[in-house]
């Protein structure tokens, strides 16, 4: 145990759930070793409280920190915009000139609002829509946050978001009263989305969904969504929190040739610092001064400061090309080192965001094994490899070495039949649970 470990330890008693992020929870990668906390992070290695050093070869910051930590040209512009107040009684001109960018990228949007988190920008899209249609009933698939319009599926069956990233999610605490509210459907299923617009469609307000994540939408799917919505005035939101900047400069949806009436970034819209930007046609956005969507920090200096650096240099290093490199060649070395050690791994996800998943045995026994092995090596990792502006060949070569090592354990620990003793604690969590 290690001085992080030992903070985590201190944590889960004073700040209910461990973290403030479930993703960032240690149960979720190797339970009693992970090391919860960082001193320092630069590029894509972290330095935790013990002075150990690690590549980041997992989420960078949960997806946000699409250059690198501690981006100098981002972090530059940041320091700027703090020396000169970071909040006054007056508004930011930066947030008039990241709406004329973002609606320059987005020509098919008119008008912009700006939140400071992902939950809460899908929350606000939400009521948008709501107002805009005067309806209640939301259509969805895929993970949107925390908030009450999306949990409340969870009311009505409480394993209805089971198959949206994140299962065991609870709706206690959401209104009894939002029950029926929000329904989910399945991504690339037609067939029941076609059912459940036959059924709400004259009631929905609006579809919420990814328009891509770990798959890539099957040929006319995206099109029988935006058909329909549009021949029923339902209003199609597109969530990019994930999406957004990773394949192109933008949202996906540019790549994919379908426009929606909402679309909504974070994460890597500002590389690490808080910021979310709603864009939208008119005609729907208009309704959001009809609607009280108003907060004090939304109108802060430091976002759109962030989000203006890091677009332009997104565009100036080409940066979704690299990316789409980077995460090729770790999709092909990980089937590489799986077929040389007969080892059944599924490999899936749009290049920048890759996945795999042990088809050989329980999943989460592996996924702590590899996480621990990794860990051992250098290597902060977990059956994920969010691809960065900071992975250069040589992280990804070292990367893709403990890999194959770490893979040829596993193989024999899997034809032993008996991988869990392999672990030094307990086996990963796989979604939402309380902490004991």
């Amino acid at each position: 145990m290690g001085i992080s470990q030992d903070l985590y330890n201190k944590a889960k008693k004073l700040i209910s759930g461990g973290t403030q992020l479930l993703s960032k929870r240690p149960e979720m990668f190797l339970p009693d070793l992970w090391p919860a906390y960082y001193k320092k992070a630069k590029g894509c290695e972290i330095w935790d409280l013990d002075g150990n050093k690690y590549i980041d070869a997992s989420f960078m910051g949960i997806g946000a920190c699409i250059l690198g930590y501690a981006d100098e040209d981002v972090d530059n512009a940041v320091k700027d915009a703090i020396d000169n107040g970071a909040m006054s009684t007056l508004n930011c001109p930066e947030e008039v000139e990241l709406a004329e960018l973002l609606c320059q990228i987005h020509p098919w949007a008119d008008m912009v609002r700006y939140a400071r988190t992902g939950g809460e920008a899908m929350a606000i899209a939400v009521r948008i829509a709501r107002a805009k249609t005067g309806k209640d009933l939301i259509l969805f698939c895929g993970y949107h946050g925390w908030h009450d319009w999306y949990l409340s599926a969870n009311l009505a069956d409480d394993k209805a978001l089971d198959g949206h990233l994140l299962p065991g999610l609870e709706p206690k605490g959401v209104p009894r009263v939002l029950k029926g509210t929000a329904i989910p459907f399945v991504y690339n299923d037609s067939d029941t989305f076609l059912k459940l617009i036959k059924e709400y469609g004259e009631k929905a307000a609006a579809v919420v969904m990814e328009p891509i994540r770990n798959f890539y939408p099957e040929k006319g799917f995206l099109e029988l969504i935006r058909e329909k919505t549009k021949e029923l005035g339902i209003v199609l939101i597109f969530d990019e929190v994930t999406s957004g900047w990773r394949l192109t400069i933008g949202g996906a949806h540019l790549n994919l040739g379908v426009e929606p009436d909402i679309a909504v970034f974070a994460k890597a819209i500002s590389n690490g610092y808080p910021m979310a930007a709603i864009i939208g046609k008119s005609e729907v956005m208009e309704v959001a001064q009809e609607s009280f969507i108003s907060s004090t920090y939304w109108t802060e200096k430091i976002g759109p400061t962030a989000s203006l650096a890091t677009i332009k240099k997104l565009r100036e290093r080409n940066v979704p090309a690299l990316l789409a490199k980077i995460g090729k060649k770790v999709q092909d070395g990980w089937k590489k080192s799986a077929e040389k050690y007969n080892l059944g791994v599924k490999v899936f996800g749009i290049p920048p965001l890759s996945h795999f998943h042990f088809e050989c045995g329980d999943h989460l026994i592996l996924k702590t094994l590899y996480t621990q092995l990794m860990l051992e090596k250098g290597f902060l990792a977990a059956d994920s490899f969010y691809a960065s502006y900071a992975h250069k060949e040589e992280d990804t070569d070292k990367y893709l070495n403990a890999t194959e090592e770490a893979f040829e354990f596993i193989s024999k620990a899997v034809r032993e039949g008996t991988p869990q003793k392999y672990l030094k604690g307990p086996v990963c969590h796989s979604g939402f649970r309380r902490l004991a």
